[in-house]
């Protein structure tokens, strides 16, 4: 027959953190606010350009004094501690359904942090005033006319940097410095663009090169910026060609610009901001590659035309970025990946997902129109 416990000491249920219900708390104002956002330009401007301007600069403050990429660490230790949470659980939170809900609730609670940091650092930037409006840029429809032009303009640019650059036997430039001195050469392009330009705010950063660059490469990711962290993330693993701009371009997420293609357009801004010959050809070089893809799809005979005239040493290094992305190009793990951003980028507003990243050349195209009027 069953008989109550007489034991003094009754074991107590577990109950959720007051921490972690101010999490939630957090998370629901979060929610709240990011409504607001998504509803007024006007509001995500101020907040993109106010709150959440000094929320990055006081985590890459935090952040960049650490050598290496913290993001980076966070997620190679994801799955030891994802074996450490199961252990916790096993031990200590299986002796009933309400014990599990509230482990459950603890987890949730963290990854409604996640949440409060996206919103509060980086989401009014995808709900700011676009690009060209903060330009005074006619953004429209191109032609593969216009698209020629733009690409002839960026051509005749590269042929003049070319005879500054050392290329090596294979093809591939040489970037003639370190990533540190790429880093602060960047930094004083940035600033130099404020001064055109009431954006982006120009502050000291450090760009991190990934550890795990090579098995990144696998996912076509060439840089990131991590919210969460504040760190801007370099795969230094690509061709040097690459790496000042693909590392501008995390540098303009990191000062608020959060659209691809906008931020693909600030990074040659800051480019040819610099007084540096390889900075300036891996700006020409990057937007020149978006715009002659451009070109190919509206007119197969002027893209011929257009990259039949770039320099032979230009030729050679595209060439040899071909042999090297070889490795990479087909694989299921870029597959996922571009699904996985596709799926992200269009939640924040972006239709086209992925192609978003290509849409610079509308940028590209009224800029050069632009100067061509001035």
């Amino acid at each position: 027959m069953y008989e109550p416990s007489t034991s003094p000491y009754k074991q107590e249920r577990k109950k959720l953190p007051r921490l972690c219900l101010a999490l939630y708390a957090l998370a629901l104002i979060s929610t709240g606010l990011y409504l607001a956002l998504r509803a007024s330009t006007p509001f995500a401007d101020w907040f993109n350009e106010g709150v959440s301007a000094w929320a990055r600069r006081i985590l890459a403050a935090l952040s960049s004094p650490i050598p290496f990429s913290l993001a980076e660490l966070l997620i190679l230790l994801l799955l030891p501690l994802l074996i450490a949470l199961c252990v916790v659980a096993y031990r200590g939170f299986c002796a009933s359904l309400h014990d599990a809900a509230v482990f459950v609730g603890i987890l949730l609670s963290a990854l409604s942090l996640v949440w409060t940091l996206f919103v509060w650092t980086f989401a009014a930037g995808y709900s700011a005033s676009p690009l060209d409006r903060r330009l005074e840029l006619e953004r429209a429809e191109v032609s593969a006319e216009e698209l020629y032009e733009t690409a002839e303009l960026l051509s005749r640019e590269l042929d003049e940097l070319s005879s500054e650059i050392v290329f090596l036997e294979g093809g591939h430039s040489l970037m003639p410095y370190s990533f540190s001195e790429m880093n602060d050469k960047l930094l004083d392009a940035y600033e130099k663009l404020e001064e055109s330009y009431d954006f982006p705010a120009s502050f000291s950063s450090r760009v991190k090169p990934i550890m795990l660059s090579e098995p990144m490469s696998y996912t076509h990711i060439t840089g990131v910026y991590t919210f969460f962290t504040g760190e801007a993330n370099l795969n230094v693993n690509f061709p040097d060609y690459t790496l000042p701009y693909t590392a501008a371009h995390e540098l303009a997420h990191q000062r608020g610009i959060a659209r691809e293609d906008e931020a693909n357009f600030v990074a040659f801004l800051v480019c040819m901001e610099s007084n540096d010959p390889y900075i300036r050809y891996s700006g020409c070089l990057n937007l020149y590659e978006y715009v002659a893809s451009a070109l190919y799809s509206a007119d197969a005979d002027l893209y011929g035309k257009s990259y039949g005239g770039l320099h032979e040493n230009v030729l050679r290094e595209r060439d040899a970025y071909r042999k090297f992305f070889d490795k990479y190009r087909d694989n299921v793990v870029a597959d996922v990946s571009q699904s996985v951003n596709d799926s992200y980028l269009i939640s924040q507003g972006a239709s086209e997902g992925t192609k978003s990243y290509g849409m610079v050349v509308d940028l590209a195209v009224a800029y050069f129109k632009s100067a061509e009027r001035d």
